[in-house]
C-alpha cells in the first residue's frame, strides 16, 4: 500500500511556506530559511513576507556549505525543542551547522510515532532497538523513551556526541553509542548472532565510514538490506527503510524490502512530506516500513 505521510500534532515545528528552492520553517521561536532543491515551485507568501516573519537566513558558499546571517545578535546559536506523541517525549538541542542542517529532520517523526506504536503491541520486555545511520538520535530517543533497549550507530563521532547531548536533554539513559560504518557494524552482529526486535536505517545518498569506508545508496542498499533483515526477531519486530534520494522511488523501495525479506507482514511504502501552513506539500523523502508484532 502506497501512501502519503506528514507530521500532524508536532506544536515546536511548523512548515510556513517553501518554493523557489527555500523552505520558511519554525523551529521553537526561531524561524529560519534555508536552501531546498525538492522546492522547484514558486513561494505562496510574498518575499515581504518572507523577510518578515524570518529571524536567521542561510547563505551558501557552496551546495553544500554557507553561513547562517541573523537579523539581530539576540538570536541564539543554539536552542531546545520538544517532540510528544501519546507514548513518549524527547528533547532536542538544535544548532546552526555550516552544512545547513540545524540537528533534526522534522519528517521523520511518522517514523517516530511508528516506532512506539510498535513498540506498545510487543509483549517483549525491552525490546531491543538498532538505529543504522542514527543522526543526531530522533528514532533511537524516542524507542529509549518507550522503553526499547537502543543501540545507535553513526560513523560521525560529533553527531553521536550531540546524539548523546540530547539523551541527557530528555531526561533519558543507556542508549549504546557505536561510531562505526552501518553496513561494518551488521556484519558483525550477525557474526555474533545477535538480533533485534526494531530496525531503522535511514541512509544518506552518499557517504563515508570512520576508516574512509565509502557508501553509496544505490550501490550498497541491496547488501545491506540483505544483511540487516537477518538480524530480525522472528516472532516480534519492526524494520523501518527511509531515503533521501531523487533518484529513489517507493516502487524501489517496495521491490528492495520484498527482494530482501519476502515474508515481511503489513509492509507499507510511500513519501514523507511537510505540508506547509502556506498550502504547498514538500516531498522529503520515501520509506517502506513492516511491523510482526
Amino acid at each position: 500500500m502506497i501512501q502519503l505521510l506528514a507530521p500532524s500534532h508536532w506544536k515546536d515545528y511548523e512548515l510556513i511556506d517553501c518554493g523557489d528552492f527555500e523552505k520558511l520553517e519554525r523551529f521553537g521561536n526561531v524561524i529560519i530559511i534555508r536552501p531546498e532543491p525538492q522546492a522547484v515551485w514558486s513561494k505562496v507568501l510574498s518575499p515581504q513576507e518572507w523577510h518578515k516573519l524570518h529571524h536567521i537566513k542561510f547563505k551558501g558558499r557552496s551546495a553544500t556549505s554557507g553561513e547562517w546571517v541573523k537579523k539581530s545578535t539576540s538570536i541564539p546559536d543554539r536552542w531546545h525543542i520538544e517532540y510528544k506523541n501519546p507514548e513518549a517525549a524527547i528533547k532536542f538541542r538544535l544548532a546552526l551547522t555550516s552544512f545547513k542542517h540545524v540537528g533534526i529532520f522534522p519528517e521523520q517523526a511518522v517514523n517516530w510515532d511508528y516506532i512506539t506504536q510498535c513498540l506498545k503491541k510487543f509483549k517483549t520486555p525491552n525490546p531491543k532497538i538498532l538505529n543504522l545511520f542514527a543522526y543526531t538520535g530522533g528514532a533511537s530517543l524516542i524507542a529509549q523513551a518507550a522503553g526499547a533497549d537502543t543501540t545507535h550507530v553513526d560513523s560521525i563521532k560529533q553527531v553521536v556526541t550531540w546524539a548523546s547531548e540530547n539523551q541527557e536533554l530528555s531526561a533519558l539513559a543507556n542508549i549504546r553509542w557505536v561510531v562505526e560504518d552501518a553496513l561494518k557494524f551488521v556484519k558483525r552482529e550477525l557474526k555474533r548472532g545477535k538480533k533485534y526486535n526494531g530496525i531503522i536505517l535511514d541512509p544518506p545518498a552518499y557517504g563515508h565510514g570512520p576508516s574512509g569506508e565509502k557508501w553509496k545508496l544505490e550501490d550498497n542498499i541491496n547488501e545491506m538490506m540483505r544483511d540487516v533483515v537477518q538480524l530480525l526477531e522472528p516472532e516480534e519486530h519492526f524494520l523501518i527503510l527511509n531515503t533521501y534520494s531523487l533518484g529513489f522511488s517507493s516502487v524501489i523501495i517496495e521491490n528492495l524490502v520484498k527482494s530482501a525479506y519476502p515474508e515481511a507482514q503489513n509492509l507499507e511504502t510511500g513519501e514523507l512530506y511537510l505540508q506547509a501552513t502556506a498550502g504547498p506539500k514538500l516531498p522529503l523523502g520515501v520509506f517502506g516500513k513492516f511491523c510482526k508484532a
